[in-house]
């Protein structure tokens, strides 16, 4: 589960177009529009950044010929955050995504002196005439998540890396553990924080913590798979019972393991899920049929 991710993909390929006023929309009729996104960590191949770069490429995809992009990744939300988004807006970019939270004030000052931008804030709570936000509901899938979690551990002690406290990151571990307690009320999670998004060596430390205070249920909400490494033997081997819900580089599989996992806990209940896709995992029990979607943010 965890670091954030699977719809931003597509939020990132239709915010381009569906959130433009008129006057640029009509801009697709002449040159290209150029746009630019600023990522807070590297691309990698799973995770926050890969997801919003998925989107990049499909919206590039589908509006080919009217659009053309640009990214810079690894931003630190500081100053130098601000310097990027201003590059952007004054090399001609009439649409910026910013996709962090810690973004939001420095792109907040730079789209006031840029009233013909249009610009985009992932997860973020200020807006303005040319500034807007984006977000999705995370939190679906961490409660989902924490179902499975509650069901899973023996323990009852559930592990949480998490990246800062703030908003989305709160609601995501809340409803994790409303999952968890929703059929296991012992259950507690321990929360750590490591104050970044994406610092490996913090993240696997973090979890080897986790693991050494008893908890055999491991999530995370940072863009790494560090966590996912740490704990790769015993996920492997079910050693120490500890398994890691994250966004491993081969999404099918993970969709796969939730099946299993949601097939071993609910007896007499049949799972399917489609090969290679995230969602949508449909469950069946008894005649009734349920379509849920379980996003490994």
């Amino acid at each position: 589960m965890t670091s954030r991710r699977t719809m931003i993909k597509s939020l990132a390929a239709v915010a381009g177009a569906a959130a433009l006023p008129g006057a640029i929309r009509n801009a697709f009729a002449a040159d290209p529009m150029k746009v630019g996104y600023v990522y807070v960590s590297p691309i990698g191949d799973a995770g926050w950044t890969f997801q919003h770069d998925l989107g990049r490429k499909q919206m590039e995809s589908a509006l080919a010929g009217k659009v053309v992009t640009k990214y810079v990744e690894n931003v630190a939300e500081g100053a130098d955050a601000e310097r990027v988004i201003r590059e952007f807006a004054a090399s001609g970019n009439k649409l910026i995504f910013a996709t962090s939270f810690g973004y939001m004030n420095y792109m907040e000052r730079v789209a006031r002196q840029f009233p013909k931008t249009v610009f985009m804030h992932a997860t973020g709570y200020k807006m303005g005439k040319n500034m807007g936000i984006y977000n999705a509901r995370f939190y679906e899938g961490r409660y989902l998540c924490g179902v499975i979690a509650g069901k899973m551990t023996t323990s009852n002690v559930l592990g949480y890396v998490a990246a800062f406290p703030i908003p989305e990151v709160l609601q995501g571990i809340n409803a994790f553990i409303r999952g968890a307690r929703s059929v296991n009320p012992k259950a507690e999670v321990r929360v750590i924080w490591v104050n970044s998004w994406y610092d490996p060596g913090k993240e696997r430390e973090a979890t080897t913590t986790l693991l050494s205070q008893g908890a055999d249920v491991v999530t995370h909400h940072t863009d790494s798979t560090a966590v996912v490494q740490a704990t790769s033997s015993s996920v492997a081997t079910m050693r120490n019972n500890a398994l890691v819900f994250s966004s491993p580089p081969k999404p099918a599989r993970m969709c796969w393991m939730v099946a299993m996992i949601s097939l071993r806990l609910i007896g007499g209940t049949e799972v399917s899920a489609t090969p290679g896709s995230m969602v949508p995992l449909t469950i069946r029990r008894r005649g009734a049929r349920a379509s849920l979607g379980i996003l490994t943010l």
